[in-house]
């Protein structure tokens, strides 16, 4: 059985951080070692909320454990999501350069913001990503705002995402919500090659919606699926789970039926 370690947020209600990605992982077959940088009771856009940060270094302390124990032995892949600060972000490169070093592919969420609301990080946390992560990663899954945001250009039409694609310095990037010709599209680019599915565009921001896609995503690699025929899988299964979810986010539980083994989404060269 696959296994990775899972490093972001986690919300008692709702799905998004590894409260979506660890579910749509396991369900897939893939066992999950989440561990939390924050603990929240929901999406913070939920009031009334609360939050409890774990600070940098118990992350690095949980970590450690994990290793002592021999737990993060022969993993597979090594997933970060949402980290709150410079110093998460460079307790996770030290991690992810350590497991990387021992065969693990690395998977960069580099959860900095959206549109419209921007960033939602400290610009020293969004930087140190920039900076510390990116090159590191085999894959780097940004939205539309994010890979904007890191490649320094406004992303206005197809064109504009492919090379801002090209512009991040991680070997591969599986970006969301693009523009393309009046639709979306999750852009895969990579060094053989660009290729897209295109989606129709939502009436509302999803939470969740990003960390369930790129969970999907690895899940199918992991799995032996090649990363183009990953990118069809993970985007029909999201937009299975999206249009089935009733509310303000995805109902990844309820929907499982449809996006265990959905069909293959169209793929276009891009």
């Amino acid at each position: 059985m696959p296994t990775v370690l899972a490093i972001s947020s986690q919300v008692v209600f709702g799905h998004v951080g590894n409260s979506a990605a660890a579910f749509a992982l396991r369900r897939l077959g893939v066992h999950v070692l989440p561990v939390p940088t924050i603990v929240l009771t929901s999406n913070p856009a939920i009031s009334p909320h609360a939050i409890q940060h774990i600070a940098p270094d118990k992350l690095d302390e949980m970590l450690g454990a994990l290793a002592a124990n021999g737990w993060l032995d022969r993993l597979d892949a090594v997933q970060t999501g949402y980290l709150p600060s410079a110093a998460h972000v460079a307790v996770a490169a030290k991690w992810v350069r350590r497991l990387k070093a021992e065969g693990a592919l690395y998977v960069c969420d580099p959860i900095i913001g959206d549109e419209p609301a921007g960033l939602y990080l400290p610009e020293a946390s969004a930087r140190a990503i920039a900076e510390e992560l990116l090159p590191l990663a085999d894959v780097a899954t940004p939205n539309r705002f994010e890979l904007g945001w890191f490649a320094g250009a406004e992303i206005a039409d197809a064109a504009g995402a492919l090379a801002a694609a090209r512009v991040l310095p991680a070997e591969c990037v599986l970006a969301t919500s693009c523009p393309a010709d009046g639709r979306l599209a999750n852009l895969l680019v990579a060094r053989a090659g660009a290729w897209r599915t295109e989606v129709g565009a939502h009436e509302r921001l999803i939470p969740g919606a990003g960390d369930f896609f790129a969970a999907l995503w690895l899940a199918h690699v992991l799995r032996g699926e090649s990363r183009v025929t990953a990118l069809a899988l993970a985007t029909a299964g999201t937009e299975a789970a999206i249009a089935a979810s009733g509310g303000e986010g995805i109902d990844i539980v309820g929907t499982q039926g449809l996006w265990t083994a959905p069909q293959p989404w169209p793929v276009v060269k891009a």
